[in-house]
């Protein structure tokens, strides 16, 4: 679930040539962005405790919509992993939100009111990146360890098991995770690389890690999309899954003006007849222009009509929705 680090700020085209080492010294590393994620860190574990908090006594209360999706999960005891895996599932998705946000205010024209320096801004947005990344692994791997712990059959085979369905595509074969579990696994298989691809980015070259950049995107919308087709305290109608529906304007808004006012020349959208590109890219970069007002039009909608595919009431047989696993 998760966006990943941006183009770093451009280096003068005319910057002496004895200046390339102190360059190369001053090029952000894994390492070093790894140490300056460690406070960022600490926040987003504070963050997931908290809501670890809020669903566990919610799930003690019987107010939570995940006992009424899976009635046999109001045994906190036996399940609080799983309830820990949500935590960490929704402070990721928090933190990919905030990721992907500081890599639209970054990649485009920013705004007068942003009193963050570029650099700081920079750095902000690969550790938030590198912590996203942190909090979809601890996801998973609670969602693996709860199905270990329910399982009753071998350690070695549990094992086995909660490994093909937490990591393998096509694994999980229960109701809504049959689509939901993929979409959350091509999330986190994309955003590994796409986000450790910027400390190589002089290695593959800045346009080829540019274009592969571009698909963060991708990444952020699978996860989201897991979230609402998996996430039980998303299921049904109500001002929390309106709110999550809500919070993906921003990001739509800044992409549509991120498209309109690029900061690259090369990438405004031209006339067809000036278009120094071919007819296929200029017609890419209109259907992209329109894609995303279109989204920003449905995602008005949704939220307005209340039509946002949350469901009306628990199902009667929820075994055909989540199993025993969750």
């Amino acid at each position: 679930m998760t966006s990943l680090p941006a183009q770093p700020a451009s280096e003068p085209a005319d910057a002496p040539a004895a200046d390339t080492g102190d360059r190369q010294q001053r090029r952000p590393t894994l390492r070093s962005d790894l140490r300056a994620s460690i406070p960022d860190g600490l926040i987003a574990l504070v963050v997931t405790a908290a809501v670890f908090a809020l669903l566990y006594a919610r799930i003690r209360a019987e107010t939570s919509s995940t006992v009424s999706v899976m009635p046999f999960m109001a045994d906190e005891g036996e399940f609080w992993m799983y309830f820990l895996s949500q935590a960490f599932g929704w402070s990721a998705l928090l933190w990919a939100w905030i990721t992907v946000v500081l890599g639209l205010l970054l990649s485009g024209s920013r705004p007068s009111w942003l009193r963050l320096p570029g650099q700081r801004l920079e750095r902000l947005h690969r550790t938030t990146s590198l912590n996203t990344i942190a909090l979809i692994a601890a996801h998973a791997l609670l969602f693996a360890a709860q199905l270990v712990r329910s399982d009753t059959a071998r350690w070695y085979s549990a094992i086995g098991t909660a490994f093909v369905e937490t990591l393998v595509p096509g694994g999980y074969d229960s109701g809504t995770g049959q689509l939901a579990i993929p979409l959350g696994q091509a999330a986190l298989y994309l955003a590994i690389p796409l986000g450790l691809l910027f400390y190589v980015r002089h290695r593959i070259g800045p346009r080829t890690w540019r274009v592969l950049h571009r698909f963060v995107i991708a990444v952020y919308v699978l996860s989201v999309w897991h979230t609402l087709l998996y996430g039980t305290n998303v299921w049904y109608d109500g001002w929390f899954r309106t709110a999550i529906w809500l919070l993906q304007l921003p990001i739509a808004a800044l992409l549509l003006l991120r498209l309109l006012q690029p900061a690259r020349r090369s990438e405004k959208l031209r006339g067809p007849r000036t278009h120094t590109g071919s007819p296929a890219g200029w017609a890419l970069r209109l259907g992209g222009r329109i894609a995303v007002a279109g989204t920003i039009a449905a995602l008005l909608a949704a939220v307005i009509s209340g039509n946002d595919g949350g469901r009306t009431m628990p199902p009667e047989d929820t075994s055909s929705s989540h199993n025993e696993h969750g």
